[in-house]
């Protein structure tokens, strides 16, 4: 083990670890051999004490002179941190950027992780932690590319913070495609919670992940003789190993203690060496301290409290005493191998020793002194989040002060993306306690902090916050407003209509109520169980007729009624004058953008649907490409994302790009995944829409994975989706051979939309499907069914609609007719905007007609829409023409 006694005999050499140092060397080899070279992750794990620290010095060693080394460490009393350790990590990097270098080199990241970094100031939002995560990930990628080749050092990663870990975990992910080796060493069992979890994947990711070992008996003897001379008899160096279980740290200290003590390395003065041992740890090592006095006990109790890199200053300030007093002090605890470091700052030799001086500190004085560090924090300028960690250490004590200290620190937390953090700060005001005024506004902002990483936390503050007195009517609209949001996030939505009609029942006519109508009405529309379907429409459309869009509750509202409007297929006209009139200077409204938090960010998905869906695809193309770069700028990388992502892939699949929609869809959903697995409507919503792309681009076994991946079959969410799930998966089940389970779909799908009044064919089309199923064995009904179909499309009115009606129709008839009928949905199709739907309907007008040259034309539009079943059919078509 690399370690020896300042000013003492020589170092001691690493005993039993050559297997890791090979690895290392190795490592490092590799990673200077070629900038092309794919990265790598070691990660060393063991008790402590075990020599992780040792091997870490060993791996900086082997690493000098040949690569850039960045180091870090977790400490204990620094866990609360947010991004503590990667700020250590990059700090060389950092400093020596100016702003303005920072600025450009960091890109598009800057506003996202410089906050996060400490080099920029935060924004006004609340970035996604995600969104920051993935940031951090981008910025070390440069560095590792820009310092090449880069060694990174996590040490008692088992201590660094959650926020640190969550980027290594991502980082260590894509090492494959970067040059830089990560070398971490941890406890294993010493984290919980997500931090033990994020610790397992960066394990997962390791090549390789070593369990160090403590050492042999004759490893042991080999060290002992190393340090004490050659000399040293058997029976000594086997009571050493006894006496330390051959834990490396413990090893190295008690030889020290013996080389102070002159003891005589034989057999006659083993007994003496427990008795040694016990002050290298423990009581013992306290025990040791306090030899050395008042004065420096107190010196050493503020380093403790303060943790790492610890200033010389403000230990003094802290215990009380005077610089050079200070200085005095440092120097005991150094000869006495406590404390390493100068001026520039104190660190404990070892993290054991660190832990036992903390430890050591009466209660009551503990919570006095962090309570003082976070005083001397606050005033030295570096804000109450810095000060917070401190804060959460101290007994409640019903101290106003303290709360909103806590609560200015949670908002700090959140600008730079570390909701966990603010949580805790929160959770700490709620129990000091806040006054009765104050306590709902703390619950509130505990809901609020969790929104976009754990809707079920949100929905308990939210819930508690409403059920105590304190809130303002506005902050009480906005908290049963975000509370229905993530009800609906968490598919529990009849929950979430629940709470806004009874929040909207006590409240008199006006903006606040008509807010809280809005809301209830978009729920309502995107909610697949509502019973009275119709009535609601009815009532929507009365409400929402005289409205000019004079405010945001009534842009919403005309949102809503274009959005229902559109799902019933009325006048695709009239659907987009209804958009029309949401919009102010055909842009989205101040206070109704995507990152604009008063109203869900559902209903701006509405008026891009709309849009979409009535043939305005340009319209539609242009708001989600919009809320795809306002999510990213603002930091939001989770859901909100997530269905950006998915609703602009859709737009792709409607164009006809369909190589683009599933790039743009299959994104969305790995967005999706990591808010959480299973279910949740935006799971389903971006399957569905993948599904549908799928298979218009001929990849039906594709489409039944993703289907089985998200358990696509009943029983769905309670959500409407785009577009409509039933009909995709009766689709799929077609395309699979599974006729009899599809047509079970398709005829279960036609009468829950029907129940609904839900008649857009484009947004549902089950009855194209189900009338080409049917057409063979009951072909009056399939007839009918299309028949049917073309008057809701012509009711619609969309060239999209009417050539798609045309074209089932035509599908179901023969000779002549077929062929004339064909011939009308193609001028339709061409004129529409909808590329792979003029494709289909070409190929197979070239097919009825046997015209070559309208197959050719179908095969490139098949071919530039990235329709490969469709291609293929065209081929086959033109291969058998005369």
């Amino acid at each position: 083990m690399t370690q020896g006694r300042p000013g003492g005999g020589a170092w001691s050499p690493l005993w039993e670890r050559d297997e890791e140092t090979r690895a290392a060397e190795r490592a490092v080899s590799a990673l200077c051999s070629d900038r092309t070279t794919e990265g790598g992750l070691l990660v060393f794990s063991g008790e402590a004490g075990i020599g992780k620290t040792a091997l870490m010095a060993e791996v900086r060693r082997i690493a000098h002179d040949r690569a850039t080394v960045w180091a870090a460490r977790g400490g204990e009393t620094l866990q609360s941190v947010p991004f503590n350790v990667v700020r250590q990590l990059l700090q060389p990097a950092l400093v020596a950027f100016s702003p303005d270098e920072a600025r450009a080199y960091l890109g598009d990241w800057y506003e996202i992780a410089g906050p996060a970094l400490g080099i920029a100031e935060p924004g006004s939002g609340r970035p996604d932690p995600q969104a920051v995560c993935d940031g951090l990930v981008a910025v070390v990628s440069r560095l590792a590319r820009l310092h090449w080749p880069l060694v990174l050092l996590v040490d008692d990663a088992h201590w660094a913070d959650q926020e640190t870990l969550a980027w290594l975990a991502a980082f260590a992910e894509r090492l494959d495609d970067l040059p830089v080796l990560v070398v971490v060493a941890h406890r294993p069992g010493d984290a919980e919670g997500e931090r033990a979890r994020l610790l397992d994947r960066i394990g997962e990711a390791a090549r390789p992940a070593t369990v160090l070992r403590a050492l042999t008996p004759d490893a042991t003897a080999g060290l002992t003789r190393a340090t004490l001379g050659e000399h040293a008899d058997d029976p000594f160096c086997r009571e050493v190993w006894a006496v330390t279980g051959g834990n490396p740290y413990e090893s190295v200290e008690l030889l020290a203690k013996v080389q102070d003590s002159e003891l005589e390395p034989a057999e006659s003065s083993a007994a003496e060496l427990r008795a040694l041992n016990r002050t290298a740890r423990g009581r013992g090592l306290v025990a040791r301290l306090e030899e050395l006095g008042t004065d420096v006990v107190r010196l050493a109790w503020a380093a403790a409290i303060l943790g790492s890199a610890i200033s010389v200053d403000l230990a003094a300030s802290l215990a009380g005493m005077r610089r050079d007093e200070a200085e005095r002090c440092a120097e005991r605890l150094r000869a006495a191998r406590i404390v390493t470091g100068g001026e520039e700052g104190l660190e404990f030799v070892h993290p054991l020793i660190a832990s036992a001086v903390y430890d050591s500190i009466p209660l009551a004085t503990r919570t006095a002194m962090h309570g003082r560090a976070a005083w001397a924090v606050t005033r030295s300028g570096l804000g109450a989040a810095a000060a917070s960690r401190h804060l959460l250490e101290v007994i409640p004590d019903d101290d106003p002060e303290l709360v909103e200290q806590l609560r200015q620190a949670a908002t700090e937390h959140l600008a730079v993306g570390a909701p966990d953090a603010a949580r805790r700060c929160l959770e700490r005001a709620l129990d000091e306690p806040p006054r009765p005024d104050v306590h709902a506004h703390v619950l509130y902002e505990l809901g609020c902090a969790t929104l976009l990483t754990s809707p079920a936390t949100t929905i308990r503050h939210l819930r508690q916050a409403l059920a105590t007195r304190g809130l303002s009517q506005e902050l009480r609209v906005d908290a049963v407003c975000r509370l229905s949001q993530a009800l609906v996030h968490n598919d529990q939505l009849g929950e979430g209509l629940h709470a806004i009609a009874e929040e909207a029942a006590r409240l008199p006519e006006g903006p606040a109520r008509l807010r809280l109508q809005a809301v209830h009405f978009m729920w309502e529309g995107i909610h697949a169980g509502e019973e009275d379907s119709p009535g609601r429409s009815r009532r929507l459309a009365a409400l929402a007729g005289p409205l000019t869009g004079r405010d945001n509750a009534e842009r919403a509202l005309l949102i809503l009624r274009a959005f229902d409007a559109m799902t019933r297929g009325e006048n695709a006209e009239e659907v987009v004058e209804l958009c029309d009139r949401a919009l102010v200077n055909g842009r989205l409204a101040p206070g109704l953008g995507w990152t604009d938090a008063e109203w869900s960010f559902e209903l701006r998905l509405m008026l891009g649907g709309s849009y979409a869906f009535a043939d305005r695809l340009d319209r539609a193309e242009s708001l989600f490409t919009e809320a795809v770069k306002a999510c990213e700028t603002a930091g939001w990388g989770g859901g909100h994302l997530a269905l950006a992502h998915a609703f602009l892939g859709y737009v792709y699949r409607r164009r006809g790009r369909l190589r683009d929609a599933e790039k743009s869809l299959r994104e969305s959903l790995r967005l999706a995944d990591r808010v959480g697995q299973g279910q949740l409507p935006m799971h389903w919503e971006a399957a569905s829409m993948l599904i549908d792309t799928l298979l218009a681009r001929g990849h039906a076994e594709q489409a039944e994975t993703v289907a089985e991946r998200y358990g696509f079959a009943p029983p769905s969410a309670s959500t409407i989706y785009v577009p409509d799930a039933m009909s995709v998966r009766g689709r799929l089940l077609l395309a699979l051979g599974r006729r009899e389970e599809g047509l079970n779909e398709l005829e279960a799908t036609a009468k829950a939309l029907t129940a609904r009044g839900q008649y857009n064919t484009v947004l549902a089309p089950w009855a194209y499907d189900l009338a080409r199923a049917l057409a063979a064995e009951d072909p009056r009904r399939a007839a009918d069914i299309a028949a049917d179909a073309r008057v809701q499309a012509e009711r619609f009115g969309t060239d999209t609609a009417i050539g798609e009606a045309l074209r089932c129709e035509a599908a179901l008839a023969s000779g002549a007719r077929s062929t004339a009928l064909y011939a009308k949905a193609v001028a339709y199709l061409e004129a529409s905007p909808c590329a792979y739907e003029h494709a289909v309907a070409r190929v197979e007008y070239g097919l009825a007609a046997g015209s070559v040259e309208e197959l050719q034309r179908g095969l490139a539009l098949a071919r530039s829409c990235g329709a490969d079943g469709l291609a293929a059919r065209a081929e086959r078509g033109l291969a058998g023409a005369p």
